[in-house]
């Protein structure tokens, strides 16, 4: 098969990653641009940080989606155009790229977390879970959503290894954990400081715009006038 097909199907999995789902619910749900508030990470933790848990689980399962659904098709269609073992790990790789990348909201993506989760759990099912089960058990123990991301970012490659062997796929897996990990190190630096925020907290409402305190004072004055 040609190369421009295998080309296609990793531009197209870059493509779809690069849907900012945290974005695009919070919008449908009329919330702030997670982008303006909490983390300003444009993610399912974040969105649970406006108090709105509905946006927050449809954000997660969008966004691991799109790191599923690419894969899941490349090896779908994978006896029709060929695809091996290298196209379908870069398909997986492209897809958390456009996570944090995303090519229609101005390349500033979330850390992936979500969708890293997505692409493991269409690679091998077993690794998705097992990668899962040690965010859960963190999270559930430390209440530190970063935490338990760096952890299952660190044991993931591992898995992969371990239990499959190295192939294509476990360099895919190893570059998005380095990156997961790279995108992770302010919260590591907050960790180390016990200042990181823990998971469900709420975070505070977006900071009202400078003209709009000028224009509080401005009414605050006359006010004031009005009652000397």
């Amino acid at each position: 098969m040609a190369v421009w097909v295998n080309v296609l199907a990793v531009l197209a999995a870059y493509a779809i990653g690069s849907l900012s789902f945290a974005v695009i619910v919070s919008r449908a749900f009329g919330l702030a641009d997670p982008r303006s508030y909490g983390s300003k990470n444009p993610g399912a933790t974040n969105v649970l940080r406006s108090g709105h848990r509905a946006a927050a689980i449809l954000t997660l399962a969008l966004d691991a989606l799109k790191g599923y659904l690419p894969v899941w098709l490349a090896l779908w269609l994978s006896p029709r155009f060929g695809f091996g073992d290298i196209t379908i790990a870069c398909v997986g790789l492209a897809a958390f790229l456009g996570h944090l990348w995303p090519l229609f909201f101005r390349f500033e993506g979330g850390k992936g977390v979500a969708t890293a989760a997505g692409v493991l759990l269409a690679f091998e099912w077993q690794l998705g879970a097992f990668t899962l089960a040690t965010w859960v058990v963190i999270a559930v123990f430390f209440r530190y959503s970063s935490l338990a991301s760096i952890v299952a970012a660190l044991f993931a490659p591992f898995f992969d290894l371990l239990i499959w062997g190295p192939s294509a796929r476990s360099l895919a897996i190893a570059v998005m954990s380095l990156l997961l990990l790279w995108r992770h190190s302010g919260n590591i630096r907050k960790l180390l400081a016990g200042t990181e925020s823990k998971l469900g907290r709420k975070a505070p409402a977006p900071a009202v715009p400078r003209a709009a305190h000028g224009h509080g004072r401005h009414e605050h004055g006359k006010k004031k006038g009005r009652t000397t």
